[in-house]
């Protein structure tokens, strides 16, 4: 469900997480099955939060240190409470999802009322 006191509160969102098989030594991906509009999940549905990143440094990736990416010792609790957070305050610095990251920084209106259509959406949809 969408968090209360965000914009996809009321919302109905389906996802699923694969897990690999050196599982829990590398992360699971996650990926919404329903319709989802934010700057951090893909247009396919795949989140892309640090938490679901391989373990260790990115050389490629400075803003992220270690100990934001997947450790062996965090688990599906972790990274629901993770979602949440990415629902409730977006991370437009590296997003996902590009177009929903520049309606988010440049018309929050526009925004929140396509986030409400998606939200509709997942209602009709449950």
């Amino acid at each position: 469900m969408g968090p209360d006191g965000t914009l996809y509160e009321g919302g109905f969102f389906k996802a699923k997480l694969v897990f690999p098989p050196d599982f829990p030594n590398m992360p699971p991906t996650m990926t919404f099955t329903s319709e989802m509009w934010h700057p951090n999940v893909y247009t396919d549905g795949k989140v892309c939060i640090s938490i679901l990143h391989p373990p260790g440094e990115d050389e490629f990736n400075q803003q992220e240190s270690a100990e934001e990416r997947w450790r062996p010792i965090l688990g599906v609790e972790q990274i629901l409470v993770s979602v949440i957070s990415m629902l409730s305050d977006p991370n437009d610095e590296s997003p996902a999802n590009l177009d929903a990251a520049v309606m988010w920084r440049n018309d929050r209106a526009a925004f929140k009322k396509k986030v409400r259509q998606v939200v509709r959406k997942s209602q009709e949809e449950c």
